[in-house]
């Protein structure tokens, strides 16, 4: 391969090589950004959509119900949707008629602000 040939032969290498890289690149940006919705809107669907009635007012779930804990959520904001889309326990699911894809990044951006409880050994009345 001669010299001047190069840069055009690895120009055409990154060109055709993009339309694979840029997809990637973007789906990791978007799954360690922040979550994007309004946190006191979303506190507010909380209440409104009735999901506190099973998890509790601030996510933390509850026995009577068996709702396990959803504040903070562990999964990302595309696992959250799909899960409330297509949930594998007791949850009814929640189309995108019944909550919107804007409504569930608000409920997401509220459940994120709700703090980790302590764990039992950090807890000293526990601990006697």
């Amino acid at each position: 391969m001669r010299w001047p040939d190069l840069p055009v032969g690895l120009f055409l290498f990154v060109f055709a090589a993009t339309p694979w890289v840029l997809p990637v690149a973007r789906a990791q940006q978007t799954s360690d950004a922040p979550a994007a919705g309004n946190t006191e809107k979303g506190k507010k669907l909380f209440v409104n959509y009735g999901c506190y009635e099973c998890h509790g007012r601030q996510g933390q779930g509850a026995a009577q119900t068996g709702a396990t804990r959803v504040g903070p959520p562990q999964l990302s904001l595309e696992g959250f949707q799909s899960y409330v889309r297509k949930p594998t326990n007791q949850m009814p699911p929640y189309t995108a008629k019944a909550v919107s894809d804007r409504d569930l990044a608000d409920i997401y951006a509220f459940l994120k602000t709700i703090p980790m409880p302590p764990k039992g050994k950090d807890i000293p009345l526990l601990n006697q």
